[in-house]
């Protein structure tokens, strides 16, 4: 391997077909590059490109953003998924105000010290807001490195993930060090993909011992299989005459955490009985087809009940229920929203 040839080789690729015009590339700063970063985890950048845009918008610095009201951070978060991502930008933000003026710092140990950002965020941040040098080891970076290296076992491993962050270390560059960062991520991302991988196109070829064994297929080793765990629910889609919908505001924790949803319930007599309790039963419950939504640790099962309400029973303002119109801006989870708007366009067939 020679470590000035695979940088030479991936620089003058990226120069020639690395991408260069991603809304946060232009007028590259330590928030928009962190911005980003934060955003494409576990997301393709096609999808991050209009929420990148709209969020920068609304909050186009950090003391903007650390200033926000949580609801409306994560009102623009709505649909990117992984909402805890939303909750520790936020939190971080506040944090950079009160240790650091309201800059992000440009040290590793400070920089992963704040909330949701890891190494390799980090690394990406001091690289391409900074230009300080600073190995990055994302999804793809790990993919390329599996490969190039000839590292075998699942990167979620300790000892693995410890031989990949030395390579990246010792493959990054004193110089042009921000190029570099996006040039591993763009390899990654669209020529050294998981499947089907363009090995002749890539720069690097030459040294990759996946290429040169024809191991491309295995490398990086798969996560070994586990069992998802599936819980199943009831979701109450409640209305009054006006169309508003009963809302209730999830804990900040865990999932959906700071997102208004629908209640929820172990089984059928639970929401009966919840409704009661409140003096609000409604008239014509309604099961609708139940609905799946598949997140990283365990699988949703819901099935939806719709009914109307006469007497609308009061909240107090400020508190975590409300009555509100589900297609305003309320920040929803998007199987929330799709299912709302099922209701909506076919009010004859849920009364």
């Amino acid at each position: 391997m020679t470590v000035e040839r695979f940088q030479q080789g991936l620089l003058d690729w990226f120069d020639r077909a690395g991408r260069k015009h991603l809304p946060w590339q232009q007028q590259p700063t330590p928030y928009r590059v962190w911005i980003s970063e934060i955003m494409l985890q576990q997301t393709q950048v096609t999808t991050v490109i209009p929420y990148f845009q709209r969020f920068m918008a609304d909050f186009p610095d950090l003391e903007q953003l650390a200033a926000a009201d949580t609801s409306a951070v994560l009102q623009r978060w709505a649909g990117l998924g992984y909402y805890a991502r939303g909750r520790n930008l936020h939190r971080a933000a506040q944090l950079t105000l009160e240790r650091h003026g309201g800059e992000l710092p440009p040290r590793l140990a400070d920089l992963i010290e704040l909330p949701g950002i890891g190494r390799s965020t980090a690394g990406a941040i001091l690289s391409m807001g900074f230009g300080i040098r600073a190995p990055i080891l994302d999804g793809n970076v790990k993919r390329v490195l599996a490969r190039y290296g000839g590292i075998e076992g699942w990167p979620g491993q300790g000892a693995v993930l410890n031989r990949l962050w030395g390579l990246a270390d010792a493959l990054t560059p004193d110089h042009r060090v921000g190029a570099y960062a996006q040039a591993i991520m763009d390899l990654g991302a669209t020529l050294c993909t998981a499947r089907k991988p363009d090995c002749p196109a890539c720069p690097i070829r030459q040294d990759c011992h996946a290429y040169r064994t024809d191991s491309t297929a295995r490398l990086p080793t798969p996560r070994p299989p586990k069992s998802v765990p599936v819980k199943t629910c009831y979701l109450l889609a409640l209305r009054d005459r006006s169309g508003f919908v009963y809302l209730q505001r999830r804990p900040p924790t865990g999932i959906w955490g700071g997102l208004w949803s629908l209640p929820e319930f172990a089984d059928r007599d639970q929401l009966e009985l919840w409704c009661r309790s409140r003096g609000s039963a409604p008239t014509n419950l309604e099961t609708l087809p139940p609905g799946r939504h598949t997140f990283s640790h365990f699988i949703l099962e819901y099935i939806p009940i719709t009914g109307q309400i006469t007497t609308v029973p009061r909240v107090e303002e400020g508190s975590d229920t409300d009555w509100r119109d589900p297609d305003t801006d309320t920040a929803l989870p998007t199987p929330i929203r799709r299912l709302l708007q099922r209701i909506n366009s076919n009010p004859q067939e849920y009364p």
